[in-house]
């Protein structure tokens, strides 16, 4: 094993604290120099000291301060990315903290293009500026509408740039040597603890997972060593797993791909295809399902798709689904010899579940 420890780093909402606890200092205070701050975390419970690279006034009531993003020893193309945050307070107001998305920050089309800054920022803002006045907080990706561009923010429908994601400030190395040892001993840990747990691939699953009422105990993050980590349940003698995720990651599954990372393998087109076939989509389908670009695509087009008396959304996810839980529970049992019973979750752009299968339906109130 690796016993190289990869370094955490911080993720993008607290570096937008950090650069706003500047500012606030800075007006309050305008000539004391803010090498860093000091940021309440909230989860976990532990202080960050975040360097602060500028910070200067705008007018009497409003200050600019920038950050630089470190994500630890991560592929996070969020590394050294900027970080701006604008504040300006209006004198002799009540307390209130306004937070506003400024260039860079994607908009929310399924929320009236609203940003992209979730529960865990807001949080984290509200809990360390504590305005004494009407404060209002703008935050600058000047990096991120491109940014956005090499990212699947756009399949969740977040759109000209970034979020503010994330349900913890640690941003633990997914993608840097030694993860796999890292998240297999978190499963370790987890599988002493319970018999039955959820793998998430990544936030959206984990922070949707929360809100379904899964506890947080339960969840295990993977990122796209789904293959090894389901592996590592089995010789765990885990009883049963949860699959939960975005369909354009976990369908992979159902073709036997149990590396999800886009660089070795994708084939999805294909796999939704053949089971579309299975099902008995007519051909005239089938020829455009396979012509276009994304999982996404397609579901959009069985979504708009009413034929009389078939829903084929359904039939067709509700097949790949059953073969992610047979598949995984094969792969499973050639690695290990464990019998372990896999349910599938899949869920949308929106974040909304649209597919459980027969196993997930069963397995689920037993998490919530």
């Amino acid at each position: 094993m690796n016993n190289t420890k990869p370094r955490a780093g911080y993720t993008l909402p607290v570096f937008a604290t950090a650069a706003a606890q500047a500012a606030l200092q800075h007006l309050q205070n305008p000539n004391q120099p803010i090498p860093s701050v000091k940021i309440n975390l909230i989860q976990p419970n532990e202080l960050a000291e975040i360097p602060i690279e500028q910070v200067a006034s705008l007018s009497e009531n409003s200050a600019l301060a920038i950050t630089r993003s470190d994500p630890g020893d991560n592929l996070d193309l969020t590394r050294n990315t900027p970080i701006w945050a604008k504040i300006e307070i209006e004198p002799n107001t009540p307390p209130e903290l306004i937070i506003k998305g400024g260039e860079g920050i994607g908009r929310q089309l399924n929320l009236n293009n609203q940003p992209a800054i979730y529960s865990y920022a807001k949080n984290l803002l509200q809990e360390n500026l504590k305005p004494q006045q009407k404060t209002t907080l703008t935050i600058i990706l000047p990096e991120g509408r491109f940014l956005a561009t090499r990212t699947s923010n756009s399949a969740f429908g977040v759109i000209e740039g970034l979020s503010l994601l994330g349900t913890t400030g640690i941003s633990q190395p997914h993608s840097a040597p030694g993860q796999l040892d890292i998240f297999s001993e978190e499963l370790q840990k987890k599988a002493c603890q319970f018999d039955s747990i959820v793998l998430c691939i990544g936030e959206n699953g984990l922070d949707l997972a929360q809100k379904t009422g899964i506890p947080p105990e339960r969840l295990v993050k993977t990122a796209n060593w789904l293959g090894p980590m389901l592996a590592m349940a089995g010789t765990c003698k885990v009883k049963s797993i949860l699959l939960f995720g975005y369909h354009g990651k976990l369908i992979k599954l159902a073709g036997g791909i149990f590396h999800t990372h886009h660089h070795l393998a994708d084939g999805r087109i294909e796999i939704i295809t053949a089971h579309a076939a299975k099902v008995g989509m007519p051909s005239e389908h089938l020829q455009i399902i396979f012509q276009q670009q994304s999982a996404e695509d397609i579901l959009n087009y069985l979504q708009n798709l009413q034929p009389a008396g078939q829903n084929w959304l359904n039939l067709i996810y509700q097949s790949l689904a059953e073969t992610i839980d047979t598949r995984s529970q094969q792969y499973i049992h050639d690695l290990t010899e464990a019998n372990v019973q896999v349910g599938t979750i899949l869920f949308n752009r929106k974040r909304e579940i649209f597919v459980k299968s027969k196993n997930a339906a069963t397995l689920l109130p037993h998490f919530c």
